[in-house]
């Protein structure tokens, strides 16, 4: 059995009185790629929102690598190796494809974030961020201004910044939203083969069933904040109160 990289502890999140997520509790193993769904409003982003930083639970633990994360603040969080990509993309649209990932390597390395400063100052930071835009497949647009790339390129960027920050831990929120068919496969296919090359663990949000059960490992079902059901794929796909809940029918 692979060790556990993050175990959550009977979390639970509320605002202004509505309780968002209640008394989840659930492991995550090293390795691991595994995809949480559900439905609409059932506490998927507010669950990554916790478990970054960006929210207090109301009560809970948060444990990383065995270490209680509960209650730290984002940078603090992402220095420790846990990073993600966002549901609307987290980019600075009028630097370049290639500036946005520099920026993010000096500023996870603790160095002066000022692009002005001569490359060569800055020369290994450059490198790495061509690297990690070659390994997503936009090295070829590192010149182009962000904000003028296409929606579906601009949510693979906003993944290469989060590997700029070096993850043990790699979350996705909705990483394929929005995009045609066949730009959902190609970054699917990326997903997988960052995954392989990288060995990090990833967890990533998706309304897509057929991406869901196509790649992950494990699936995690939350509805109105509480987990639902947790397994494999073909468990979750036959689970008769997921069926019910939000599947709808059957998965073959």
């Amino acid at each position: 059995m692979k060790p556990e990289v993050l175990k959550i502890d009977r979390l639970v999140k509320s605002f202004n009185g509505n309780t968002v997520i209640s008394d989840i509790s659930a492991t995550f193993a090293q390795g691991e790629l595994s995809a949480i769904i559900g439905p609409n409003g059932a506490g998927k982003t507010t669950f990554f929102n916790l478990i970054t930083g960006y929210h207090l639970p109301n009560s809970g633990k948060i444990y990383f690598e065995g270490k209680s994360i509960t209650g730290m603040q984002p940078f603090d969080i992402v220095r420790l190796g846990i990073a993600r990509s966002f549901q609307i993309t987290n980019i600075f649209p009028k630097l370049s494809v290639l500036e946005n990932v520099v920026a993010t390597v000096i500023t996870h390395q603790k160095g002066n974030l000022n692009l002005v400063t001569p490359t060569v100052k800055h020369k290994p930071a450059y490198d790495r961020a061509y690297q990690i835009l070659e390994d997503v497949g936009l090295a070829d647009r590192a010149d182009r201004q962000s904000g003028t790339l296409a929606h579906g390129n601009q949510k693979i960027l906003d993944i290469a910044v989060a590997l700029a920050m070096e993850p043990k831990l790699l979350l996705l929120d909705e990483p394929t939203a929005g995009m045609s068919p066949e730009e959902r496969w190609k970054t699917v296919e990326l997903i997988q083969k960052l995954w392989q090359q990288l060995s990090i663990t990833m967890v990533f949000i998706e309304h897509d069933m057929d991406i869901v059960f196509g790649i992950s490992q494990k699936v995690r079902v939350l509805c109105y904040g509480s987990m639902l059901a947790e397994g494999r794929p073909e468990e979750i796909s036959k689970n008769e109160k997921v069926i019910e809940a939000y599947l709808g029918e059957e998965v073959d």
